[in-house]
């Protein structure tokens, strides 16, 4: 049954059209962060479970990362007025995801309820992100995920990560309550949501920066197990798939994979049950591009 838990997933945003910079902006407010449990013995966990992984793992660190906690979509309601989506989020750290999202009573963190925001209001819920990268020879880049890391070892992906608040000076909510702070810090975490999976894609891949086109928002999924939210992008490298093969060989990030693969819709079709459900969640977004592009 987590087996197939594990492949689920939810589409929480979807973008078919795919939004350029401009048409995504972020609401970064502390009335996103994670509220606390009630129970504090299911609270007291959170330090219980991290203590045991540090344990076991002394490279483990506990960074802050950006907690997902919904969106405002304006679809625009004339030919003029381009459709644009609002990302709301929180701040949390690594140590809470592990506590809540990934922890073995992942389940008795969610509140019953169809409003996503509620459900999810006691997990950790850091936004990652996901590249959908399309080589200049029409193949889309899928990693094999590394035996050694913590989440779905030798599983398929889709290159990504995190956009990080430290990238952006936010270690904290304080120093952001003014009203020209507010909008400031605003534009840079949403500037950081284009900026930190084009990183992903260059340290994972090891294709150079100026290979790559700008990156275009198609939405966000989420796994049903453990409620692991995920925003994808669609970009275009100019490089061909013999030539990014080369490059992924000497690539920053590369002990976080085995093997790159470069496929094809229907290859990628018959990876996606070794897909983490998060990342399949990615393929019926791209899917959803795809098709719009067709149609139109």
């Amino acid at each position: 049954m987590e087996e197939k838990i594990g492949h689920g997933f939810k589409l929480l945003i979807s973008c078919p059209s795919g939004l350029s910079p401009s048409q995504v902006s972020v609401v970064f407010d502390e009335a996103y962060d994670r509220i606390t449990h009630p129970d504090p013995t299911l609270e007291l966990s959170i330090s219980e479970i991290w203590d045991a992984r540090v344990q076991q793992s002394s490279s483990l660190y506990n960074g802050t990362k950006f907690r997902y906690s919904g969106y405002n979509f304006d679809v625009g309601n004339n030919s003029k007025q381009q459709p644009h989506v609002s990302l709301h989020l929180g701040l949390t750290d690594y140590r809470t995801f592990v506590g809540t999202n990934l922890s073995p009573m992942w389940e008795r963190f969610l509140v019953p309820s169809e409003d996503e925001r509620i459900q999810c209001q006691h997990t950790s819920s850091p936004l990652g992100n996901g590249a959908v990268v399309e080589t200049s020879d029409k193949r889309i880049l899928v990693l094999q995920r590394s035996n050694k890391v913590g989440e779905f070892p030798g599983y398929f992906v889709f290159p990504g990560g995190h956009p990080e608040p430290q990238e952006v000076g936010i270690i904290s909510h304080e120093g952001f309550e003014e009203l020209n702070q507010c909008h400031t810090i605003n534009s840079k975490v949403s500037q950081e949501m284009f900026d930190s999976i084009v990183r992903e894609v260059v340290e994972e891949i090891g294709a150079p920066a100026d290979s790559l086109s700008s990156p275009i928002f198609i939405g966000v999924s989420r796994r049903i197990l453990n409620v692991r939210p995920t925003a994808f992008f669609f970009i275009k490298c100019n490089l061909q798939s013999d030539e990014i093969q080369q490059l992924y060989s000497s690539a920053q990030d590369g002990f976080e994979s085995t093997k790159l693969y470069t496929v094809s819709m229907n290859d990628l079709e018959n990876m996606a049950s070794k897909m983490p459900g998060c990342h399949r969640g990615g393929l019926a977004l791209y899917k959803l591009m795809v098709q719009g592009t067709s149609d139109g």
